[in-house]
């Protein structure tokens, strides 16, 4: 049963994102050593979060397998759990053990709460609207334009793009945490000032922690990794 789902979970994210990709790379590499061959693309309409309700799937079936989770009995709170709204876009990431029992507490409307996710929604806006949309305008000129600029412009151009698209991947990522505290939900924190960080692997552990967090803990454990071996 883990098998049948990871299977069909992944299938469905591959062929969703990645059938066209794959096909167009398969056509041109016989095309580049002469051979034609004619693959029909499909019309495919992405559907909108299918990579964060793929992982947030995944991790409920491996929890249970591993018996970190009990196995829910109710269909409702599994579905709006797959499906909860505020980070469904663009994360956090979140885990069953976390999100999961938060739907089986009753929930009456805590004003401290909703005040401090107010406060994080509205960080979050200005994270994006005030710093990542105006570093775009830049940013895109710069890009756009790359020939007509000198190569100290151009790293202008990347540094402001790195501001610009911490503002709008963080910015979202409080926005999410912020509405999910309205509703009395407790979402795990995403980013963890990443540009702050003394190297490489530290702003990997700061940046999309939910994400990072994941793979280290469903896939590079799992197959082996931090164990020393080759």
């Amino acid at each position: 049963m883990l098998w049948a789902s990871i299977l069909v979970n992944l299938g469905f994210l591959g062929f969703f994102k990645y059938y066209n990709f794959f096909l167009d790379n398969f056509t041109s590499a016989f095309s580049f050593f002469g051979q034609e061959i004619n693959g029909n693309s499909l019309e495919i309409i992405l559907p909108v979060g299918i990579s964060f309700y793929t992982f947030q799937t995944l991790s409920y079936s491996i929890d249970v397998y591993k018996k970190n989770l009990e196995p829910t009995k109710d269909f409702i709170a599994f579905a709006a759990f797959v499906s909860f709204f505020p980070q469904l876009v663009a994360g956090p990431i979140e885990r069953a053990t976390n999100l999961l029992p938060q739907f089986y507490n009753k929930r009456n409307f805590n004003y401290p709460k909703a005040i401090d996710g107010l406060r994080q929604i509205l960080w979050g806006l200005f994270k994006k609207m005030v710093i990542a949309d105006n570093c775009a305008v830049f940013v895109n000129t710069i890009f756009n334009n790359s020939e007509d600029y000198s190569g100290s412009t151009l790293l202008l151009g990347a540094v402001l793009f790195a501001f610009q698209i911490y503002g709008d991947f963080s910015g979202y990522s409080d926005i999410a945490i912020g509405t999910s505290r309205l509703f009395g939900f407790n979402l795990k924190q995403n980013f963890a000032f990443p540009y702050f960080s003394k190297d490489i692997a530290e702003f990997w552990r700061r940046w999309h922690m939910s994400l990072s967090t994941w793979f280290r803990d469903y896939l590079y454990i799992p197959l082996g990794g931090s164990r020393g071996g080759t």
